[in-house]
């Protein structure tokens, strides 16, 4: 017999039950299948824990199942009722939020202090914004003539299939449960690289109240479970975040019975900085819009382009705050700012993009290839799967590295002369999910905000986040939005009421 359950100690101390299973129906089951999924601990390279990998048949047909039989009775739950869970799971984040923020850090290698916690207490927060929406669905009413009387109900669309990333484990989680708020009930599917956050969750939405069926968690790869869900006839809609390849892949497949899909997927987005900006504040908040999370920010903003009259000045003054402010290190250390990437695949991708940089002429003014010397030095941590913060300086809109997205700690830097220029390097790219622009003058701001090919554009800023607000992309960044009101519409089916008031 399979273990649901096992005990595991936490770098900085004690230890926890972590769920192995799957969760389907409010309990723990045994996968189907003998395969397994091994979480690492990404700051030294060693597994933690194998937790069972559902089967792409039997165990996503089961879960559905659970979803759909779910589906009418969380549909037709009163609206109060879901709001009220939803708060109630909020305050159960915030009561668990130091236990839920280190099995977080352990499984994504996130920073405890400077990531993992802040993530954490934002995914109550989402919580609480879409708990206040879920009583207030309303559509529209019209009176053509006085014989008829027509309006509009937003409906739930049944079941939704959710597949999160590995970057945000929680957060990406938290955003998808907006499914649930409206009315629909779920499928999630884990990225293979983090599974253990979520399982642990579950527990909490069990604890909550939710109704059996409801929110149902998988963990498995996403060439077997991931596709399953695309192509399963039962669920009406899938939910993805991920890579741009990945998400054209889970476009075709849901085309089987024309699901909607809602993806979220890669970036490159461009950094302007203009000549009459607030200079520090243009330097703090480029290297916050990329250096954050190790630089696994599907809209950081890691193609920079400065105006060539600061340009030089700009990338030394780059290089300095980032060598003083992001310190590398293990997750537990309070200080550190930049943990470990997420994987030794993603490490040697990165790895790669900065050697490839350097063979087509790109200057490297901070970090390069190889391991970070305190790091190189631990018999700790020389194993796990860190990378130098990286600037590559005198890059042109052909260089590899200015086109291809990294993923990581790095941030190609480049030169423009008049706005022209700088807009048309900005909307040079496939991609269009993020963009920033740094200047004093408003009328430039806003100008370029309307004019850049982008789904979000900050203004003197970069990767800021309000939950009231749209996020997602244009391009080969994707296509639907989360978030805010406009999210809402993702997960709802709007329909046409016709009132005959006349002979």
């Amino acid at each position: 017999m399979k273990d649901l359950f096992q005990e595991i100690s936490l770098p900085a101390g004690g230890s926890y039950k972590q769920p192995l299973g799957l969760f389907i129906n409010n309990e723990w089951v045994a996968s189907s299948s003998d395969d397994t999924i091994e979480s690492i601990d990404a700051s030294t390279g060693e597994t933690i824990v194998a937790v069972q990998a559902a089967d792409a048949k039997i165990d996503v047909d089961k879960a559905v199942e659970a979803a759909r039989k779910a589906f009418p009775v969380w549909r037709d739950t009163p609206a109060s009722q879901k709001r009220d869970l939803l708060l109630k799971l909020a305050s159960l984040v915030e009561r668990d939020a130091e236990q839920l923020a280190k099995v977080e850090s352990l499984d994504s290698g996130k920073p405890f202090e400077s990531n993992a916690k802040g993530d954490v207490l934002a995914i109550a927060e989402v919580l609480k914004y879409y708990a206040g929406w879920a009583d207030k669905a309303q559509g529209q009413s019209f009176s053509p003539n006085p014989d008829t009387l027509t309006y509009t109900i937003h409906q739930p669309l049944g079941v939704v299939g959710c597949i999160i990333p590995f970057n945000y484990p929680l957060a990406m989680m938290a955003w998808k449960w907006t499914a649930i708020a409206t009315g629909n009930t779920t499928v999630f599917k884990s990225a293979e690289q983090t599974p253990l956050s979520i399982l642990f969750f579950a527990n909490l939405a069990k604890e909550a109240g939710f109704p059996p069926g409801v929110f149902n968690v998988l963990s498995g790869t996403g060439a077997k479970v991931g596709d399953a869900m695309a192509k399963h006839l039962g669920v009406d809609k899938i939910a993805f975040t991920g890579s741009t390849p990945v998400g054209q892949l889970i476009q075709q497949s849901a085309a089987v019975n024309l699901k909607p899909v809602t993806l979220e997927c890669g970036g490159k987005s461009p950094n302007v900085v203009f000549e009459d900006t607030d200079f520090e504040k243009a330097v703090k908040w480029t290297a916050e819009g990329i250096f954050n999370n190790m630089g696994q920010i599907c809209s950081g903003t890691s193609r920079c382009f400065v105006q060539e009259s600061i340009y030089d000045k700009f990338v030394d003054a780059l290089a300095k705050h980032v060598e003083k402010n992001f310190v590398v290190g293990p997750p537990t250390d309070p200080n550190v700012k930049v943990g470990p990437q997420i994987s030794k695949k993603q490490q040697e991708r990165i790895q790669y993009y900065i050697q490839k940089g350097v063979d087509e002429g790109c200057r490297v003014v901070l970090g390069g290839t190889g391991l970070p010397d305190q790091i190189a030095q631990s018999d700790k941590y020389k194993k796990g799967f860190y990378v130098k913060p990286t600037i590559l300086a005198d890059i042109t809109a052909n260089h590899t590295v200015a086109r291809e997205e990294i993923f990581g700690p790095v941030i190609v830097v480049g030169k423009f002369s008049t706005y022209e220029e700088a807009l048309h390097i900005a909307n040079d790219s496939t991609y269009g999910l993020g963009s920033a622009v740094f200047t004093r003058d408003i009328t430039k701001a806003h100008k370029f905000a309307s004019q850049v090919e982008a789904g979000i554009c900050y203004i003197n800023s970069s990767n800021l986040l309000d939950f009231a607000l749209p996020f997602g992309g244009v391009k080969m960044s994707g296509h639907g939005r989360e978030l805010g009101e406009y999210g809402l519409t993702n997960f709802t089916n709007v329909k046409a009421v016709y009132v005959n008031l006349g002979d």
